[in-house]
């Protein structure tokens, strides 16, 4: 008898997965109940691939890696580029209400692209929607046994294999989970920091389970931050999606001067981690840090 693969974790990620699993049995454990507590559900730009006329995944990968700084993956670069533009035709046919303008997609354009390639969902609910479908599909899907509220705690195993987890009900119960196939999915670690756009509860959980069992964490300082949210106190902070500066919106100090056309030919539309240290350098000497979404 086949032993189900174990999912830790429901955003998108996690659920795709398991749909993308059948019909081999899966076993998902949601952490919060599904459709809260995930990063996913909070994205705002959509998908980028490219999908336009004028648009390859090799000019998709030629971007990635031109604002990687020399750390990018070429191979990986290459491969993520050139599945994108399939799975989010997948995402449209079961549902997910990507925006079209007649036959076409509706794109918006991010930083550090060189063409629109952002598939949307009402400008800025892709993250959202795409959850929605995705929960609708995994409810009605037979091969997956949907765990509301458990979390995995611990990894069972050694160095040499996984064999599965220890899991947390939503009541405080445990159960031992054994298995042959184990897939993380359980979201970033944006919670550690002092201010982030993504659940307070990500906290690298599911890179702390691995190394504890014996796993190599490659490349564990790239954690990818938003420069712009809104700042209102709040931790989480709303968070401004990055396709304002896509249509127009720009950033400005106390005195209005626009400082980003002075540190990247791209301005506003510089790799994200250009715009983050910007950001930071402006709020750190007092000048401040505005966007400016009138022309936007």
């Amino acid at each position: 008898m086949t032993r189900p693969t174990l999912i830790c974790g429901a955003g998108i990620a996690g659920l795709w997965a398991a749909l993308k699993l059948a019909p081999r049995p899966v076993v998902l454990l949601t952490g919060a109940p599904l459709g809260e507590g995930a990063a996913s559900g909070w994205a705002q730009g959509g998908v980028s691939a490219a999908l336009a006329a004028d648009d390859s995944a090799a000019l998709h990968a030629h971007d990635t890696i031109a604002a990687g700084a020399g750390l990018v993956d070429r191979e990986a670069a290459l491969a993520l580029a050139e599945g994108a533009a399939a799975e989010v035709a997948e995402l449209a046919e079961l549902g997910a209400p990507f925006e079209r303008e007649g036959a076409d997609w509706s794109l918006s354009r991010e930083a550090a692209h060189s063409r629109p390639r952002v598939a949307r969902v009402k400008g800025d609910g892709a993250g959202a929607a795409i959850m929605a479908t995705l929960i609708e599909a995994v409810r009605a899907a037979d091969h997956i046994e949907i765990r509301d509220g458990w979390r995995a705690v611990s990894l069972l195993g050694d160095a040499s294999a996984c064999t599965g987890a220890i899991a947390q009900g939503p009541d405080g119960e445990i159960e031992t989970i054994d298995t042959d196939t184990t897939l993380l999915a359980m979201g970033g670690a944006g919670g550690l920091f002092a201010l982030t756009t993504t659940p307070a509860i990500a906290q690298g959980q599911a890179m702390a389970m691995a190394a504890r069992l014996g796993a190599v964490i490659r490349d564990p300082e790239f954690v990818q931050f938003h420069p712009t949210a809104l700042n209102a106190g709040l931790d989480p902070a709303p968070l401004c999606t990055e396709a304002l500066r896509g249509e127009g919106a720009i950033l400005v100090d106390q005195t209005g001067h626009r400082f980003m056309k002075a540190i990247h030919d791209d301005a506003e539309l510089a790799p994200r981690d250009v715009v983050a240290r910007a950001v930071h350098r402006q709020n750190a000497s007092g000048k401040g840090a505005f966007l400016d979404c009138r022309e936007a």
